[in-house]
C-alpha cells in the first residue's frame, strides 16, 4: 500500500501500491504521475519553492514556499491523490497530521 503522509509542509510518500506487478500498476504510475508533475511545477514557478529527497520507496517532499501558485499546486496534487485513493482505497492511503 502506498501511504501518503501529510503534516505542516512536509508530504512524505511511502510503499507500493500492490495493484498489480511492478511496472503494470497503474495506481503506482498515477501516483507517481500526479506528484512528479506537482513538483516540477513548483519549480517552474520559483526553484526553491521545496526540496525533495528520493531513497527507495520513499519520497520527502519539504515545502519552503508560502506563495499563492506553490500552495494551489500543492493542494491540487493532494485533491488528485485522495481521488485516487476514493477509487483505490486498498492500495493508496492518505494521513493528514494536525500541528500541535
Amino acid at each position: 500500500m502506498i501511504k501518503v503522509n501529510i503534516k505542516c509542509n512536509r508530504i512524505i510518500i511511502t510503499g507500493h501500491a500492490n495493484y498489480a506487478d511492478y511496472g503494470k500498476d497503474i495506481v503506482c504510475a498515477s501516483v507517481s504521475c500526479i506528484v512528479i508533475t506537482s513538483i516540477n511545477a513548483c519549480l517552474r514557478f520559483d526553484s526553491n519553492s521545496l526540496v525533495y529527497k528520493e531513497e527507495q520507496d520513499k519520497l520527502t517532499i519539504d515545502i519552503k514556499s508560502n506563495d499563492d501558485a506553490i500552495r494551489l499546486i500543492i493542494e491540487n496534487m493532494i485533491c488528485m491523490l485522495e481521488e485516487l485513493a476514493k477509487t483505490y482505497d486498498k492500495n493508496i492511503k492518505i494521513v493528514k497530521e494536525e500541528d500541535r
